[in-house]
């Protein structure tokens, strides 16, 4: 089993900054990708950053400029960096992975979320 652990998440203002950390744990394998995807209340679930397979970063245009992905494999975590923070911003943010593990071949893993608010 692969389990998530997400931290970094709370109460800022408009135009601040926070930054959501990501853990990875349990018997993987290998790990393909991480990255980050959030819902608002009464919305879908949208992506926020995830890694292309040429290496890049995929952004919603909305945190284009704002927000970074970024990862450290020896630690098995992911990290986004938030800055110029909005109202809109506020939302429920997950974090996945998808990784092989000594149980299971390669599938999606999903955390609990972090509840990021932003106040006007």
């Amino acid at each position: 089993q692969v389990q998530l652990a997400e931290s970094g998440g709370g109460l800022v203002q408009a135009g601040g900054s926070l930054r959501l950390s990501c853990t990875a744990s349990g018997s993987i394998f290998s790990i393909n990708a991480m990255g980050w995807y959030r819902q608002a209340p009464g919305k879908q679930r949208e992506l926020v950053a995830i890694p292309t397979s040429s290496g890049d970063t995929m952004y919603a245009d909305s945190v284009k400029g704002r927000f970074t992905l970024s990862r450290d494999n020896a630690k098995n975590t992911v990290y986004l960096q938030m800055t110029s923070l909005k109202p809109d911003d506020t939302a429920v943010y997950y974090c996945y992975v998808h990784a092989s593990s000594a149980y299971a071949p390669a599938r999606t893993y999903w955390g609990q979320g972090t509840q990021v608010t932003v106040s006007s």
